[in-house]
């Protein structure tokens, strides 16, 4: 990607090295699956946030301070094109969009919805519109999920930024409400879809640097590769050697891809109505 020297967003608050490292890094892949349900990716903390870490303990970043540096200068500046993107969207539409947050914090730190920790992956927050980032799951994509460069790392950055355009267009307070009142299965079926349609948002990112010839050579297939490894059944049949469709709260590696696509292609909001797909 193209992300060098360009202009980057003031919206982040760098907790990084600050207070207790709650819960750490190591957590293996098994570990992984079980925060999987309601975290990885996504929005709904409740039964994670504040529990304990499950896997090895506490161990250091392997990042040297070279790539930490590279990846907090990334992240800057793919949260500045997603505000270009979405400022343009609402804009249009008569209204103002209003960015979320990108919190860059080290292994743990305290949110509006609970204590967030590293081995959740990124997630966004929707009480205190804020996305949070240790820089070091940039190592986890690479090593335990084989999503590897900076195009993939730029999408979970956008992923996550589209629950905070969800939660902004009232979407996601309207699905977390539904999920209230149906059973476990439908109310993972509900997050699937929510998941998916951020994955769509990604993809209208993605279609805006494409645009804007940000991307180069080899990116495209590194951000959808990186949608295709943290599907449902991908990371199920790693983790214990088969996969469980009622119990997706994501969606699988061919929906995430698609939808990923879908968004990147037509670059259209749209077309992003994972709700009224099947």
């Amino acid at each position: 990607m193209r992300w060098q020297g360009r202009k980057q967003s003031s919206n982040v608050e760098d907790r990084r090295g600050q207070g207790s490292r709650i819960g750490g890094k190591g957590t293996g892949i098994i570990g992984i699956i079980i925060l999987l349900v309601g975290a990885y990716y996504g929005v709904d903390l409740s039964g994670v946030v504040g529990t304990p870490q499950i896997g090895t303990a506490a161990q250091q970043s392997s990042l040297s301070s070279e790539q930490e540096a590279q990846l907090n200068e990334l992240s800057r500046v793919v949260l500045a094109d997603t505000e270009a993107v979405w400022a343009d969207y609402f804009s249009k539409r008569g209204s103002r969009y209003t960015p979320a947050t990108l919190v860059l914090y080290t292994a743990g730190t305290q949110t509006a919805c609970g204590t967030g920790q590293a081995a959740m992956g990124p997630f966004y927050c929707p009480a205190d519109r804020k996305v949070y980032l240790d820089l070091s799951f940039y190592e986890d994509m690479r090593k335990k999920l084989g999503a590897a460069g900076d195009a993939a790392f730029a999408y979970v950055i956008a992923h996550e930024v589209g629950h905070h355009v969800q939660n902004l267009l009232g979407i996601l307070p309207q699905v977390n409400q539904a999920q209230q009142s149906v059973g476990k299965t439908q109310a993972n079926a509900l997050s699937v879809k929510l998941e998916l349609q951020a994955d769509c948002f990604a993809g209208i990112w993605a279609h805006y640097a494409v645009n804007q010839k940000l991307f180069e050579e080899g990116d495209i297939e590194e951000a959808v590769a990186a949608a295709e490894a943290v599907g449902d059944d991908r990371l199920q049949q790693q983790a214990q050697g088969y996969a469980v469709p009622d119990s997706f709260t994501h969606g699988s590696s061919a929906q995430r891809m698609e939808w990923f696509k879908r968004g990147m292609q037509g670059g259209d909001i749209n077309q992003c109505n994972t709700f009224a797909s099947n």
